[in-house]
């Protein structure tokens, strides 16, 4: 076990399954396949499929790294979600936030950084540029915005609150200080329906109970409240 464990960090899970998928189904080859397998599950979270804020952060500061001003980093966060918690059952808000999964999913595309980083709070990070942002963020609040249904029939309004930053915007590729900036965004225009995006003067707001507080004069796209 100890001698597997060594391999895998030098090498990797990505060389760790190549290498393994190329050697006959021996003892040795299975055991590494299902530590392969379980790796890449602490890498996942279980009820969205989403990644975790460890492995969403990694893959996000490579397309920082690779793509630099290009990329857009996006905030979610699901609005009323504890009313839907408690008048619905904890049942339909795991179905609420498993379809936001989804939606980013399909929204951003298979080359981005999709992650829930905790309770009903996502960040995505992705090749977005300038020319295309506005319409692109317009998108993501009408697919956010679109009822779910519920396994038994009931329908459910779902609604989410989007903040997005820039490198250009912000003047800085630092992952923390995009995230802050489109955190502060996401709450000038919380509940407004419409994605927010932050400027320079978001990276230095405050902070108020934990999370980044907006100023007014943000600019927003997307559909009215």
């Amino acid at each position: 076990m100890d001698s597997v464990l060594r391999v895998q960090g030098r090498i990797g899970p990505r060389t760790l399954l190549i290498t393994t998928a190329a050697l006959p189904l021996t003892g040795w080859t299975v055991h590494a396949l299902a530590l392969h397998r379980k790796l890449a599950a602490t890498r996942k979270d279980p009820l969205t499929g989403l990644l975790r804020r460890d492995a969403y952060t990694a893959r996000a500061r490579r397309l920082l790294v690779r793509h630099g001003d290009k990329v857009t980093v996006v905030m979610v966060d699901a609005d009323h979600f504890k009313q839907i918690n408690d008048g619905m059952g904890h049942a339909a808000g795991d179905t609420v936030l498993a379809a936001i999964g989804a939606r980013l999913t399909a929204w951003a595309g298979p080359r981005a950084s999709v992650g829930r980083l905790g309770g009903d709070e996502f960040a995505v990070v992705l090749e977005l540029t300038s020319d295309r942002r506005a319409h692109r963020l317009e998108q993501l609040v009408r697919m956010l915005h679109t009822p779910v249904t519920l396994d038994d029939g009931r329908t459910v309004d779902v609604a989410a609150s989007v903040g997005a930053a820039a490198p250009a915007s912000v003047g800085s590729r630092d992952l923390t200080v995009l995230q802050r900036a489109a955190d502060a965004a996401l709450y000038d225009g919380k509940h407004s329906g419409r994605a927010a995006f932050a400027t320079a003067q978001h990276v230095t707001v405050p902070s108020i109970n934990g999370r980044r507080a907006g100023r007014p004069g943000t600019a927003v796209w997307g559909r009215a409240a």
